[in-house]
């Protein structure tokens, strides 16, 4: 701790070290978006509208830490330490806050509270107890501050947990069985000779074969930005939910394992990737056509529709999650972030904001989720169809994909201008009518973008010849 930082000290003045020890905290689970949506302008305003979060989560990919482009930003203003430690306290970071001001966070008779050091998890994964024989860490995660992943192996197989897994009516493999077909869970990628299909933040996918079945299987790991509770609800949540939701254009999950080592999902294996992966021509497979992207907007929307009718929302509607069959067949996948609501037409508030960010409602970048968030997502997905181009591209301008709706607003540019070249068969009449689709679904209002129901009818009336 730097003894010369004291609460008048200005957020603009502390070193890098020290702003990258706070980011240690705060970027893992994307916790600087709470920070963001919290702070004020000196009017009182909301200084980050979502454009403004985009643009710090784009610095991810280059390397770039967006707690520390925060809090760059925002000492621009002239505040305090005592500003920064009051923000974090108010938002639950309290190892952050208790680092800068140690005696910000004190133990009271009524609440005992063990400050973290250096060397411990950020205080916001430690603030949900995990039950005892619930689940496990046998090797301990990385500290925050060195840079490095380390997988954490957890045990799910309590008795309550088999009962309540097995109630399903799933398949439940053996981890070692699992080991087998995967040859190992052998991480070279699949054109490289290995089993690798690709990776995300809660796991790898490898694919597999279980009784001359090609099938694709997602090993679950904990790593130093995410809690073994947030693995062990990602996991039953998946399976939870894809036992009781199964739909054509929904992926279809055959089963389970949870014994003594790490966690698995095993699905149905989809050899064309993801609708990402199509539109960029990767592996130099060949461009979908006009006619194809059409029938898989269609299908998308329909699993979404499913999905809504059931209440459930998805929350993290992108190209990436959506997969395709032999014959391009649209299945939704990746369900560990849907949430249920009672109410479906509810807005549901979460302290955690979870998603991707160039594609996520203005709503959801402040944690309200509902049904409409997930159609300002599909909007977003309905551009890319169009348009071949990423959600985000910091060497492009613009940077944000749906960022293509404001030039076209301001007759800078056509939606014309924008069509992937790569594509063949198209007709400007069905293009327009897709994007007026897309407009629609990315309307800042969520009262004014129609619901799932109307997405699906509009599309269905595209022309194509």
């Amino acid at each position: 701790m730097n003894n010369s930082i004291t609460p008048s000290t200005y957020v603009r003045c502390l070193g890098y070290g020290m702003m990258r020890q706070l980011a240690d905290f705060t970027d893992p689970q994307e916790g600087w978006k709470k920070l963001a949506a919290d702070i004020k302008n000196p009017s009182g305003t909301n200084r980050y509208n979502q454009l403004h979060i985009r643009r710090f989560e784009a610095l991810k990919q280059a390397g770039k830490s967006p707690t520390c482009e925060l809090l760059y930003d925002w000492g621009t203003l002239n505040c305090t330490v005592s500003d920064l430690v009051d923000l974090l306290i108010r938002n639950q970071f309290l190892a952050p806050a208790s680092l800068l001001l140690p005696d910000s966070v004190r133990v009271t008779d009524n609440s005992t509270m063990t400050l973290p050091s250096q060397e411990s998890m950020p205080k916001y994964d430690l603030e949900t107890p995990l039950e005892k024989n619930h689940m496990t860490s046998e090797v301990p995660l990385s500290t925050p501050d060195n840079g490095h992943h380390t997988v954490a192996s957890c045990s799910l197989t309590t008795e309550e947990n088999d009962l309540h897994l097995n109630d399903t009516g799933l398949k439940s493999f053996l981890f070692h069985e699992l080991q087998s077909v995967t040859n190992n869970f052998d991480d070279r990628t699949v054109s490289a000779g290995g089993n690798k299909l690709g990776e995300g933040g809660f796991g790898v996918v490898y694919k597999g074969y279980i009784n001359g079945r090609t099938v694709a299987v997602k090993k679950l790991s904990a790593v130093a930005d995410v809690s073994l509770q947030d693995l062990k609800q990602q996991f039953e949540q998946e399976i939870k939910i894809m036992a009781k939701c199964q739909h054509e254009n929904l992926v279809e999950l055959i089963g389970f394992s949870s014994d003594l080592d790490q966690p698995c999902l095993v699905y149905d294996y989809m050899p064309n990737g993801s609708l990402l992966d199509r539109l960029a021509c990767l592996d130099g497979t060949a461009p979908i056509s006009w006619r194809t992207r059409c029938n898989v907007a269609q299908g998308a929307a329909n699993g979404i529709c499913y999905l809504h009718e059931n209440n459930h929302i998805h929350r993290d509607v992108k190209s990436a999650n959506i997969l395709l069959t032999e014959e391009l067949v649209p299945k939704l996948s990746d369900f560990g972030l849907a949430r249920a609501s009672v109410r479906f037409t509810r807005t549901i508030i979460t302290d955690r904001i979870v998603g991707t960010a160039a594609y996520m409602a203005p709503e959801a970048l402040r944690g309200e989720i509902g049904p409409k968030s997930d159609i300002f997502s599909f909007g977003v997905v309905l551009l890319e169809i169009i348009t071949g181009l990423k959600p985000m591209d910091e060497n492009r301008d613009p940077q944000l994909l749906l960022s293509i709706k404001e030039e076209i607003e301001d007759e800078e540019m056509t939606i014309e201008d924008y069509i992937d070249e790569k594509m063949s068969n198209w007709n400007l009449i069905s293009v327009e009518q897709m994007y007026s689709v897309a407009c629609q679904c990315l309307n800042e209002k969520k009262s004014r973008r129609p619901d799932i129901k109307m997405v699906k009818q509009h599309l269905q009336e595209i022309l194509v010849d």
